[in-house]
Order: C-alpha cells, then sequence, then structure tokens
C-alpha cells in the first residue's frame, strides 16, 4: 500500500500546489543533459561526426579535434527563470532618417586612412598578423593616444602580464596614459567588467585567449572563439563602444579559427610586412563603414610604430650598378599612388626541368607572362630558371604590374639595364596587347614627384606630363625591341 499512499500524495500536490524539491541534494527531478563529442574542423567549424583525415566542408587537412558538444549554443548562459523576452520584431522604412554617429579619430594619419577617416562607435573590427609583426604596440600606441585625448579606453589582454604590457607602455613613452588595463580571459568577468567602466574603447588582445564557461571546450577552439566573438560583438552593438579584436594568423597567413568570426565582425584588417624590413603595412579586407582597397604603411622605430613619410620610398632601392632585371613599378593603393621596384633573374636551368619562382606576385600571372613573352614575342624561355622578387616585400595586387614585370625579365634575360629614372605600368593581355589601366595620371605624376623622367605606359595614357617623357606601348613586342633586341629567336 506503501507506493500506492505516495501516488496519492503526488497527484494531490500537483493539483494545488507544486511538488517540493526533496531535501537530499543527491536526488534530482531535473533530467540532466547527456554531453556528447563532436570532432570540429579548426579550419571552417564544420561539424563531424566522427574523425577523418580530411575536412569535407573546406578540404583541410588534419584540422578535426574533438570537443565537447552541448549546453548552451552560441551564449554565456540560459535566460533566468521568470526573465521576460520581447516576441515582437519591429521594423523601419528604408528612408527613416537617424542621426550617423560620428567616426572616433584614432590621431594616426595612416591608420585613419584605412579605416575610412576613423573607428565607427558600436563596431566590432578584428585585426591579424603574424606573431611579433606589432600589432600589440600598435594598438597600445592608439589606445594611449585615445586615451590622452579624453576618450575612456580600455586595453583587454590574455596573452601577456600586467607587467609585461606596463613595461612596454614605459618603452614606447606612454605610460602616462590614462588607460585601463586589464589581464583576463574570462568571458564572463570581462563583459562584467566593461558593463560597469563603460568605454569609448576597447581593445582584446587576443580573441583565441578567451573562454567561456558555458562551453567546454579548451580556449583557442573554433566553439570558443565563435562564442566569445558573438558576445563580444553583441555587446560593442549595444553599448555603443568601438570595438577592436586581435586574432592569431594561420601559417597561410590568414587569420586562425572559423570563418564566421570574419563576417561577425565590422571590419577584418591584415597586419603584413616582413620582420627583416622596418615597415608594416596595414591592409584592408573588409570594412562595412570604409574602403577595402586602400593600405596604412608604418615604419618601426625604437620607439614603436609612426606613419611612413615617403611610402614609395620604402619599396625601392638605391641606384644598381647598371645590370640588367629591375624595374619600377607605378602601383595604386586605394587613393595612393605607390612605386615598387621588381626584380628578376633569368638563368639557364641546371637541371632537366626549369624552376620557377615568385616572391610578391601571383604564380600564375608570372606563369601567363612567361608563356606571351614565348608565343607573341618570340622569345625561348623553356631552358631558362626563372626568379621574380618585388623588392622591400611589397605585393602586387593588380594587373597593372605585367609591363614592370616584363620589362625586369626582358632585361635580366639580355643582360642590359633598364633606362635610368624610367617607370612601367600596364597590363598584358594573352593576345600580347598592353591595355590601359585606371588612374594613370596619379601614377605619372607621382613619379615626376620622385623624380622619374621616363614612363612606359599604355596606349591611351596622358601623352604631357611636365617633366615626363612619356613613351606609348602598344603591344608587348614593342616593349621587348626597345630593352631587348637580341633576345629574340636566341
Amino acid at each position: 500500500m506503501q507506493p500506492a499512499s505516495r501516488a496519492l500524495t503526488f497527484a494531490a500536490r500537483t493539483e494545488s500546489e507544486p511538488f517540493p524539491l526533496p531535501a537530499n541534494p543527491h536526488i534530482s527531478l531535473t533530467m540532466a543533459k547527456t554531453a556528447t563529442t563532436a570532432f570540429v574542423c579548426q579550419s571552417c567549424g564544420e561539424v563531424h561526426s566522427k574523425w577523418s583525415g580530411k575536412c569535407a566542408g573546406c578540404g583541410e587537412w588534419n584540422t578535426l579535434v574533438e570537443e565537447t558538444v552541448g549546453g548552451t549554443p552560441g551564449g554565456l548562459a540560459a535566460p533566468k527563470a521568470g526573465t521576460k523576452r520581447s516576441s515582437k520584431t519591429e521594423f523601419v522604412a528604408l528612408n527613416t532618417e537617424t542621426e550617423t554617429p560620428a567616426r572616433i579619430v584614432m590621431g594616426v594619419e595612416e591608420l585613419d586612412r584605412v579605416f575610412g577617416g576613423g573607428i565607427v562607435p558600436s563596431s566590432a573590427t578584428l585585426i591579424g598578423g603574424d606573431p611579433g609583426i606589432g600589432k600589440s604596440t600598435l594598438l597600445l600606441q592608439v589606445a594611449a593616444r585615445l586615451a590622452r585625448n579624453g576618450v575612456k579606453t580600455v586595453y583587454v589582454s590574455g596573452e601577456e602580464a600586467a607587467a609585461q604590457i606596463q613595461e612596454r607602455a614605459k618603452r614606447l613613452k606612454v605610460a602616462e596614459s590614462p588607460v585601463d588595463l586589464a589581464t583576463e580571459t574570462d568571458l564572463r568577468k570581462i563583459l562584467s567588467a566593461l558593463k560597469t567602466a563603460k568605454p569609448d574603447f576597447v581593445v582584446i588582445d587576443s580573441i583565441q585567449t578567451m573562454w567561456s564557461d558555458s562551453l567546454e571546450a579548451a580556449p583557442g577552439s573554433v566553439s570558443q572563439v565563435r562564442a566569445c566573438s558573438q558576445e563580444l560583438t553583441r555587446w560593442a552593438k549595444k553599448s555603443g563602444a568601438a570595438l577592436v579584436l586581435v586574432g592569431h594568423v594561420t601559417k597561410e597567413g590568414n587569420i586562425a579559427g572559423p570563418r564566421v568570426v570574419e563576417h561577425m565582425v565590422d571590419a577584418v584588417f591584415y597586419f603584413e610586412g616582413e620582420r627583416g624590413h622596418q615597415f608594416r603595412i596595414l591592409r584592408a579586407v573588409k570594412n562595412r563603414f570604409g574602403p577595402t582597397d586602400e593600405i596604412g604603411i608604418f615604419e618601426m622605430h625604437q620607439y614603436g610604430l609612426a606613419p611612413a613619410k615617403e611610402p614609395s620610398a620604402l619599396f625601392l632601392s638605391a641606384d644598381g650598378d647598371g645590370e640588367g632585371g629591375a624595374a619600377v613599378y607605378a602601383a595604386m593603393e586605394g587613393s595612393r599612388p605607390v612605386l615598387a621596384e621588381v626584380q628578376a633573374l633569368v638563368a639557364k636551368s641546371a637541371y632537366g626541368t626549369p624552376r620557377r619562382s615568385v616572391v610578391g606576385w601571383d604564380s600564375g600571372r608570372l606563369a601567363m607572362l612567361l608563356a606571351v613573352l614565348e608565343a607573341r614575342c618570340g622569345i625561348s624561355l623553356s631552358g631558362m630558371d626563372v626568379y621574380l622578387s618585388v623588392a622591400g616585400g611589397y605585393r602586387i595586387g593588380e594587373p597593372a604590374g605585367d609591363l614592370g614585370a616584363a620589362a625586369a625579365l626582358l632585361t635580366s634575360l639580355a643582360d642590359t639595364p633598364v633606362p635610368e629614372r624610367t617607370v612601367f605600368f600596364g597590363e598584358v593581355a594573352l593576345s600580347g596587347a598592353v591595355r590601359p589601366v585606371a588612374r594613370m595620371e596619379q601614377r605619372l605624376k607621382e613619379a615626376v614627384r620622385l623624380g622619374f623622367t621616363h614612363a612606359y605606359v599604355p596606349e591611351g595614357s596622358p601623352t604631357s606630363v611636365d617633366g615626363l617623357t612619356i613613351t606609348p606601348i602598344k603591344r608587348l613586342i614593342d616593349l621587348a625591341h626597345l630593352l631587348a633586341p637580341d633576345a629574340q629567336n636566341a
């Protein structure tokens, strides 16, 4: 009769009042969630039920890591009991006038140029770069400058101790700036502190070190990076603060973690540069509030990073000794013209298969140019090793560099120097024609400003620029006749 009486008692209580929790803490009436594991790709975030050598989502090898799946996805915790949530979604018309918030001018000309005039409040920015390239140095300088200008600034580091950052601040001579510094990796504590401090500008260095206690995955894993980025971005949108996240990069140079993080934020920048050179380039690859074709050029000094006073001079070597294989190319980076030197070496191959090596340019573009030289200009390169490099670590990202690369290859093959103070630009088509490119007049004016006196350009370019002799090139074979007349049919 005892089990029956218990059943009756339970039924009676459920009709009148909620059934009380048992006194024994080891007895729970709530069914616990069973934690399960899955294999998550650390490159793209694809979830697999079992391990395999290759990710089915992105095709990368050996990127699947076993992680615990469960808990509240994408958030810090489930909503508390009794919390009311609005189920109504408000819509507005496209022509609704809203006040545009003023940008926060950072006071660094190169940085403001890349951001489009300053960083936007309520925005999230992701900055990636190789270790030791200067990300933390630049952001600490920016945070210190903003703090001195009255902007409430917070710098949160999950990689270094406070003493290390303070020592760097002394070296950069910004230790007296009123920056609020914290060293923490627990996302819940960071958000709580940010809500109390109410800053205008926040730096998180880096997002891979942050972790949320609502997830059982290790810090730096795909799920942790995704969840922490989402929570920090959501806080920035609600609070009106400008948020900057620092991200690690993979060996291929891409920002580590799931690709979805780049979609969450408003802007993505890459900090590039050769560690052996003193300059660094900040390049925009995504920017919802500004251009994506601008670059910022900085020089590394004893006291940190400073905007480059003469960017083109950084990519031009000193006057050579008259040997062939070097040509100056006039590039455009957004609204800025930049002159860079293209170097080439063509030598007879000592092995059966000629070698092709390129640094700072697309290898496929080099293969195309070599094929055009051979098929349209009658220059045999099939038995030659070809090495091409852009001086100073600069990267050619536009077809206008074709003519400069061709000039370097032709003069290296003929062992004749390029005419002094000469600049090249133009796109080479598969037919051998040299096609016009954008903003040719700006390129020519920059060449004049730096002391160049001659230019080989496509037909249709400005025919007269003060202080510059312009030679139009209609086809690539015309350039070969001018620079390497003995190289054809060699």
